[in-house]
């Protein structure tokens, strides 16, 4: 027996709504078009029934006059004649044949004419009539109406959904397209917290302050301050610039909205600017609250900056909005604006005044400690082992973002998992970090005698140079695997520094220089396997030249533009003749380099051939086995008496 009060026991509810009568609307009318109460006719032409009338095969014809169409209905026994053109098989119900005729058709003439010519046993009865039409004729004149009422009902509901409706968004028809598309966070579906941010110190303590002002704004209003009208989170992708807004969203017991700078730019003119202003209609009725605005760089570009527009750019006119409403007239009390970009320099000067973004929150990369307990936040669902050193691995991953060290910890699963361990150790993490900074190894990329011995002689060059400059960071691994686009890499162990002295950048150019150098000296000739390497070291020339002021010729001049304020102009802020100049000075430079490097190659010519010898043998080595052929490195911080060590890991791509 079946107990109907059984709470798994699943009841099912027919509703009814208005897509009801769509359905029964098409139904109806399908049955009205298609309907012929069961009846195939065959289609004949008027000369083949003139052949049926004089065979005396027609017992019936109904004409309707007003469709020029016959009906003919066979003699019962004359059926099984015509049954190859039912497919072999006897039509139970007629009419069996149909013909169409012109309007010039005179039936009764026809008819007659015909009849006349048979016998009384063997004449067809004829049946002339006009067909009743009513319900086709309301049906030709409802259709087209009925066509443009869903026309103007899917326009209205649906497509309203893609253009400003739906979830999040306004609702009721296509003119609300410059409704704000800001949705409103729900407290219960946000589970982030300031618990789960690792690192940013400075920062989190800065955004937790503004959840403070909302909580406690007595605390700070009491002195007779004022509460900031807003705060841009500035910081190089993946630092966790969204993940603290997610954070204030789980913190504040006030209304959060959210929005992405691109969802103001629309195509239609005036769009952008009526969003915003819906957008601070809807934080005013809710204040105090919080509005997040995700990438304002969208919107938020430098006006006359946007090369290919017009002045009147609908940008610049979205822009000119947002700023009159953040402060404008008409003050925004009790409405905080927080907005993240990683793009803060191209931004409008107007909109990063005091008065709309009181505070510029600068979220940078993580630093050693922070980087650990990142790494723990990651760790939390990962079954890891129990002799996983996290300080080590937060070593090894310098200038990883919160976004870079998670992918390591998920790669780090994925490869466990490939290699069907029930832990995930040390060692699946090192893959990790070398498939995410070198790329996947290429197992299948097949290297000549001569490229592979180019390739091992090229990385010894960076291994020995590296190792043996007192200024040049620390090799960590030296691999002969082919990954990505490179035949061969090389991994170092920088020092975090925040102020890089002339020293420092010599002895980092001469080990990029050191892989070309190894090839003249190995091959007699230089390869194209040197140009990461060269392209980089460019760079480093050039901006010591151009930008730190440390060419002997230039002096202390700075070409280096920290405001963008030159933006678009084509025009260089110094002459042809200092051009030429430090031209001249990073080609003096790179060649001094280059004879350094040499000179160091050279002296050292037992050291470096016993490494790319041990590297083709192993074609993975480490500093252990630098270390036993070249000895101990030399580090600055030795020679200046001092005992600091920082290990950590970048990369040499060839």
């Amino acid at each position: 027996m079946q107990n109907n009060n059984d709470p798994r026991r699943k009841v099912y509810k027919l509703r009814i709504n208005f897509s009801w009568f769509y359905i029964l609307l098409i139904l109806g009318i399908g049955w009205l078009l298609f309907n012929n109460s069961g009846a195939n006719p065959q289609k004949v032409e008027w000369a083949e029934v003139k052949e049926m009338f004089a065979k005396g095969d027609i017992k019936e014809i109904t004409y309707v006059r007003n469709n020029f169409k016959g009906n003919i209905t066979i003699r019962p026994d004359r059926l099984s004649k015509y049954a190859d053109r039912f497919g072999g098989k006897v039509p139970a119900s007629s009419p069996h044949f149909i013909f169409l005729v012109s309007d010039k058709f005179d039936a009764e003439k026809e008819f007659e004419t015909l009849n006349s010519a048979l016998t009384p046993a063997d004449q067809v009865k004829i049946v002339i009539e006009n067909e009743s039409r009513a319900w086709m004729d309301i049906l030709e004149w409802l259709i087209f109406p009925i066509f443009l009422i869903l026309m103007w009902v899917w326009m209205f509901r649906g497509f309203n959904k893609n253009m400003g409706g739906g979830p999040g968004g306004a609702g009721g028809g296509i003119f609300n397209v410059g409704k704000s598309t800001g949705k409103l966070a729900d407290k219960d579906k946000v589970n982030v917290t300031f618990k789960d941010v690792a690192g940013l110190y400075g920062a989190k303590d800065e955004v937790m302050e503004i959840v403070d002002f909302l909580k406690n704004p007595q605390k700070y209003t009491a002195l007779g301050g004022k509460i900031p009208k807003g705060a841009l989170l500035v910081g190089p992708p993946g630092t966790g610039k969204t993940l603290l807004a997610k954070a204030v969203a789980g913190e504040a017991n006030v209304p959060f909205f959210s929005i992405s700078g691109s969802d103001f730019v629309e195509m239609f003119v005036g769009v952008g600017a009526s969003r915003v202003r819906d957008l601070f209609r809807q934080a005013k009725e809710k204040a105090p609250c919080i509005v997040f605005i995700d990438e304002i760089d969208a919107v938020g570009r430098a006006r006359g900056k946007n090369v290919g527009f017009s002045s009147n750019d609908e940008r610049e006119n979205t822009l000119n909005q947002l700023l009159t409403e953040m402060d404008g007239f008409d003050t925004n009390s009790g409405v905080i604006i927080l907005a993240a970009t990683n793009r803060a320099d191209i931004l409008d000067k107007a909109l990063m005044r005091a008065g709309r973004f009181d505070r510029q929150i600068h979220v940078e990369l993580p630093e050693l400690k922070e980087r650990e307990e990142i790494f723990l936040v990651h760790m939390r669902g990962l079954k890891i082992s129990d002799d996983f050193d996290v300080s080590f691995m937060a070593r090894h991953t310098p200038g990883f973002s919160g976004a870079d060290i998670a992918n390591v910890c998920n790669e780090a699963a994925l490869t466990a998992a490939r290699k069907n361990k029930s832990e995930i150790g040390k060692q699946d993490f090192l893959d990790a970090v070398d498939r995410i900074i070198g790329g996947l190894e290429r197992k299948s990329s097949i290297l000549t005698p001569t490229e592979k011995k180019t390739t091992a002689y090229h990385e010894a060059g960076h291994a020995t140079v590296g190792w043996l400059l007192p200024y040049s960071d620390p090799v960590f691994k030296v691999s002969l695997i082919p990954r990505g686009d490179a035949l061969g890499l090389t991994w170092y162990l920088p020092d975090e520094r925040k102020i890089l002295p002339k020293s420092y950048l010599m002895d980092q150019m001469c080990a990029l220089m050191a892989g070309r150098v190894a090839e003249e000296i190995i091959n007699g000739e230089p390869a194209t396997g040197a140009l990461n390497d060269l392209e980089r070291l460019t760079r480093i020339a050039y901006n010591m030249i151009q930008f730190y002021g440390m060419g002997e010729k230039t002096g202390e001049l700075s070409f280096f533009d920290s405001t963008g304020a030159r933006g678009y102009d084509l025009t260089k802020p110094y002459s042809e003749k200092t051009a030429e100049v430090m031209d001249q000075e990073v080609r003096d430079l790179v060649d001094e380099v280059h004879e350094r490097t040499r000179k160091i190659l050279v002296d050292n010519m037992d050291g470096f051939v016993k490494i790319a010898k041990l590297l083709l043998d192993k074609e993975v080595i480490f500093a252990e086995d630098i270390e036993a052929i070249l000895g101990p490195k030399v580090k600055p911080a030795e020679i200046a008496g001092e005992s600091e060590s920082n290990d950590e890991i970048t990369i040499a791509n060839e």
